[in-house]
């Protein structure tokens, strides 16, 4: 039988089978079976199932099918045979892909050698490398003329021990350069026509000119914008022998996709936030290292301002009292946090810092990018609206005002669950508010969390916030049962000890049962049995069951203490062939199993799927 284009298929030692074949070319392994009833075939891999690789149905046929073979996909393949009669079989072929990438020469000088003049009266080495499978065996020419070990004194030829791994990796030494080494040197890549893989060549121009890439950039470092410029950072080689090429990279990822690149330059258009980052320009020419060279580019922002209030620092008191101290606290989050410049307002006038109302800009007990206010003997006449102004020096950016009042009507929070609202019972893929009442003056944000710490929000994160106290959940999943906890955040409200009150959510969801699906082949005459076993449900009483074929009830009943449930054909005849179906149900809704009962006339004896079966 054909089988895709395979190099070779051979008998190695302890009887392996290795089916060699060339990157890009067609898989086709066929697994030969036998067996009755027939044997249904799955294919699997070393590293998990082929189809969760490669996603294709050819996984529960005889014959396996991969288009355009790569590298990675290489590895033991099995093919397992089961009819439900003894135990599956398996057999199993290791495939071997065979690939030669280009060839390339990197050119080195001994280390610690003056760098001027780079190539004159020196020592200077020439590594070939390339990726292939199988190892590669390395020729060497200058010019015509073949270089091997001996045979011009001037030359070496070794593979050092740290290659060794990568096959016959040589490495060209010249030693003190003379006139004629200044040459064309060709190195040849072979496999040995592995697979018909032709041998590879590059050829690199030794001169007395050749040189390491340097570089320069013409930009400032760091380099501070406003969101919505254009930047430009341009790259420029000050020396290299061949002539070097330019690319740039961002140390945290990709470049951003509308950046254009052109002779060196790279173009962000437009800049924003998001596209902050250490830029680095590398020059590389394969002789010596790359050259690099970096600039870090600083969005300008201002974001997330928020407050506190600490009703009395020395007391421990949650209320404002008069005659005590107030301290207001405000913080945003500034790029570049040099240039964060505050100014408070009372209402609506400048402040200034006095005897009483003390104002501190860089406080080294707080975090960066925050400002205190602190109100001593608090008065009656010092209520009033408190605004925090912060702004970035040049005034490019929006400035970011947050007001705080302060009145006899400023109280600490108080959190609580509205009666009925806990526990929370919703039917899977509903959506949920779940509701904390917060009372207080000003109202803080409420932070949630998972009473477990170790499980994630619905989001993903540790943690969320929410402005109202209600945090809605979509398309609500089982994992999502549990206790969440609503707390009160020192943010926008009181910096005392937080509130916080845990709500239960359950969500019920009908039965998950097994098998979802599965093929029952019995001849005529003999027995079939079918069983449908519930995984996990919610509510786990399950009501009760109901197995159908087709669409004509067999039999119904109600779970007591089992968790599956049987169904049985006796002396099968035709049309007792067809899908079978049992419903689990709950009150949210049912579960099924299917199953596909196929056959035919029972022969005299009846064979477990066959223990050997041959690749082709």
């Amino acid at each position: 039988m054909h089988s895709g284009h395979a190099c070779n298929v051979e008998e190695e030692r302890y009887s392996e089978r290795v089916y060699t074949i060339r990157e890009g070319e067609m898989l086709e392994l066929t697994c030969l079976v036998t067996g009755h009833p027939r044997p249904q075939i799955r294919w699997t891999k070393t590293a998990g199932s082929v189809s969760d690789r490669f996603q294709d149905s050819s996984v529960f046929n005889e014959t396996l099918h991969i288009a355009k073979i790569q590298r990675h996909q290489g590895g033991r393949y099995y093919c397992k045979a089961e009819n439900g009669l003894g135990s599956p079989a398996i057999k199993s072929i290791r495939v071997d892909v065979y690939y030669l990438d280009e060839p390339v020469v990197t050119v080195h000088q001994s280390i610690g050698e003056a760098k001027e003049q780079f190539y004159y009266e020196r020592t200077v080495f020439l590594r070939c490398i390339a990726n292939s499978n199988p190892p590669i065996r390395y020729s060497w020419f200058r010019g015509r003329d073949v270089l091997s070990q001996g045979s011009d004194k001037g030359v070496e030829i070794y593979e050092p021990f740290f290659t060794q791994l990568q096959g016959e990796t040589k490495i060209l030494k010249l030693k003190n350069l003379r006139p004629k080494d200044y040459a064309n040197y060709s190195c040849i890549a072979s496999v040995r026509n592995v697979c018909g893989i032709a041998d590879r060549r590059v050829v690199f121009r030794l001169t007395n000119k050749t040189a390491p890439a340097s570089i320069k950039l013409l930009v400032e470092d760091p380099i501070v914008v406003n969101p919505g410029q254009t930047v430009s950072l341009v790259c420029i080689t000050t020396g290299g022998e061949p002539t070097p090429s330019l690319n740039w990279t961002l140390s945290s990822g990709s470049l951003p996709e509308k950046s254009l690149m052109k002779d060196g330059t790279l173009t962000l258009p437009a800049i924003a936030s998001e596209d902050a980052g250490i830029y680095s320009c590398i020059a590389s020419n394969n002789v010596g290292n790359p050259a690099k060279k970096s600039t870090t580019i600083i969005v300008r922002a201002l974001k997330k301002g928020r407050f506190w209030i600490t009703p009395d620092p020395y007391h421990n008191d949650d209320n404002i009292q008069i005659g005590r101290e107030v301290k207001i606290s405000c913080q945003v989050e500034a790029t570049p946090p040099e240039e964060l410049q505050f100014s408070w307002l009372k209402n609506g006038r400048p402040l200034r810092s006095s005897e009483r109302m003390v104002i501190t800009q860089t406080d080294p007990d707080i975090s960066p990018g925050t400002t205190n206010l602190d109100i001593i003997d608090l008065k009656f006449t010092d209520f009033g609206t408190y605004t925090c102004v912060a702004a970035l020096r040049g005034g490019a950016i929006p400035e970011i005002s947050i007001d705080v009042n302060i009145s006899s009507t400023t109280v600490p929070p108080n959190l609580t669950v509205p009666r009925g609202k806990s526990p929370m019972a919703v039917r899977e893929g509903d959506t949920v508010e779940l509701e904390c009442l917060v009372s207080g003056k000003p109202k803080p944000i409420i932070l949630w969390s998972r009473a477990d710490k170790e499980a994630p929000m619905p989001d993903g994160s540790m943690q969320m916030e929410t402005y109202d106290g209600v945090l809605r959940i979509v398309n609500v999943s089982r994992e999502m049962s549990g206790s969440y906890r609503c707390q009160t955040s020192q943010y926008n409200g009181f910096n005392v000890k937080p509130r916080e009150a845990v709500i239960e959510l359950i969500v019920r969801y009908p039965p998950a049962v097994e098998p979802v699906w599965q093929e029952v082949r019995q001849g005529l005459g003999r027995t079939v049995s079918m069983n449908c076993r519930v995984l996990r449900a919610h509510p786990s009483r399950v009501l009760r069951y109901e197995w159908r074929l087709g669409s004509r009830l067999l039999h119904a009943g109600t779970f007591d203490s089992r968790d599956d449930t049987d169904y049985t054909v006796r002396n099968l005849a035709r049309e007792g062939y067809g899908e079978y179906t049992c419903d689990i149900i709950n009150e949210v809704g049912p579960g099924r199993c299917t199953f596909l009962v196929t056959g035919e006339t029972p022969p005299t004896r009846h064979h477990p799927a066959a223990e050997c079966f041959n690749f082709h």
